[in-house]
């Protein structure tokens, strides 16, 4: 695929078409898109006033302001039990333009990526653009959507020069434990392969493996660069906030590629950003508790329709929902299915074609409780109805 063939985002036309019926005076419920339905923390909300105020409103360093930077180091050692200096770190808007910054310091044209399949949406098109080669590895559903050895070993070739990991996972749900971790990490330093942790989801996890990452795991601290962000933790997706940490020379070689495409993060964003990490962060923990309740409702209540199967999220806000027994007749794919229970029942899911596993639709549960309850009975409804 060329680079000019690259499509908008499945996530974000979904979600357009939705606000298009919405604008239209239909009451349409969006369980489309990856974000957190909460306010931005006040303490953060604050700084990034207070920026204002005083006037912080020009350029910064083209890396990040020092004093975020340090934040974030001292964030990455209490949380996660990594030590990174800070000029190990490189902030950037968001965490999706980090994954380029990060692509293209490391890999050449014709290389090759390893994505565990199914992956979110935008991996393969940023694979695209920078003329690398996408190598989906298998993780079925048989085996929980949980990425192996085996699969990391059947799938590796010797153009193989980057691992996308992503825990906790968008769309599945997994988080993968610490001891995962390590076996995927003896036979990437055994091969030489580079670590991108996806680690976006992290604050958004349900169970004994949060916080984990590949990049503690023997050998691989030199061969990760740890991603992450303010979007889905800290419920900042329009601060446009993120960074990464590894090693310092490919921080350096991602900073200079920054440096000729948007320069620095907004100065305001980064000011909010060390006031979420250095404010209360009691409402994060309320955030995830609310999540896993909704899970909880999600898991309870589409029950009804026995034709489903889907694992339990284990992290992030995402049901992974296999929708094959209702592929026929009506419709005959998982694309065709979305546009049915939009057009027809006004309720978006996104089709699992957008993570390269079609027959399965994606629902995000970031939404308040009783839209949430809405847009299950009419799912429910839409489906009882083919």
């Amino acid at each position: 695929m060329s680079p000019a063939e690259v499509k908008l985002s499945p996530t974000i036309a979904i979600g357009t078409r939705a606000a298009e019926l919405a604008s239209q005076g239909i009451d349409v419920i969006s369980l489309s898109a990856g974000e957190p339905d909460f306010p931005t923390p006040a303490d953060a909300c604050e700084a990034g006033i207070q920026a204002i105020r005083d006037g912080f409103t020009k350029y910064t360093p083209n890396n990040g302001t020092l004093e975020l930077r340090k934040a974030i180091a001292l964030k990455l050692k209490n949380d996660n039990g990594l030590e990174y200096a800070p000029d190990e770190i490189l902030v950037s808007n968001g965490a999706k333009q980090a994954f380029f910054n990060l692509l293209w310091a490391l890999v050449y044209p014709g290389d090759e990526i390893l994505i565990p399949q199914p992956y979110w949406v935008s991996y393969p098109d940023m694979a695209c653009l920078i003329g690398a080669v996408s190598k989906f590895v298998s993780t079925p559903k048989e085996n929980g959507f949980r990425l192996t050895r085996e699969a990391l070993e059947k799938a590796w070739t010797p153009k193989a020069k980057v691992l996308i990991l992503n825990s906790p996972c968008n769309p599945t749900g997994v988080v993968y434990s610490q001891r995962e971790l390590d076996s995927f990490a003896s036979f990437l330093a055994e091969k030489k392969i580079w670590a991108i942790s996806d680690e976006i989801y992290e604050k958004i996890a349900y169970n004994s493996n949060a916080g984990s990452s590949i990049a503690r795991s023997p050998r691989m601290k030199e061969k990760t660069i740890v991603v992450n962000g303010f979007s889905k933790a800290y419920a900042m997706t329009g601060w446009r906030l993120g960074y990464a940490a590894g090693p310092k020379d490919v921080i350096q070689k991602a900073s200079a590629i920054q440096s000729h495409i948007t320069t620095n993060a907004s100065s305001i964003s980064q000011k909010a950003g060390v006031g979420a990490l250095k404010g209360d962060q009691k409402p994060m923990a309320e955030m995830a508790n609310e999540f896993k309740a909704r899970r909880d409702f999600l898991v309870e209540a589409l029950r009804k329709l026995p034709r489903l199967s889907y694992p339990v999220p284990e992290g992030a806000f995402y049901l992974w929902i296999d929708v094959s027994a209702y592929l026929s007749g009506k419709v005959a794919d998982s694309i065709e299915l979305c546009q049915y229970l939009l057009e027809k029942h006004n309720v978006a899911l996104v089709p699992g074609e957008a993570f390269g596993s079609p027959g399965y639709v994606r629902l995000a549960y970031a939404i308040q409780q009783g839209r949430l309850e809405e847009g299950v009975r009419r799912i429910i409804a839409g489906l009882s109805a083919l």
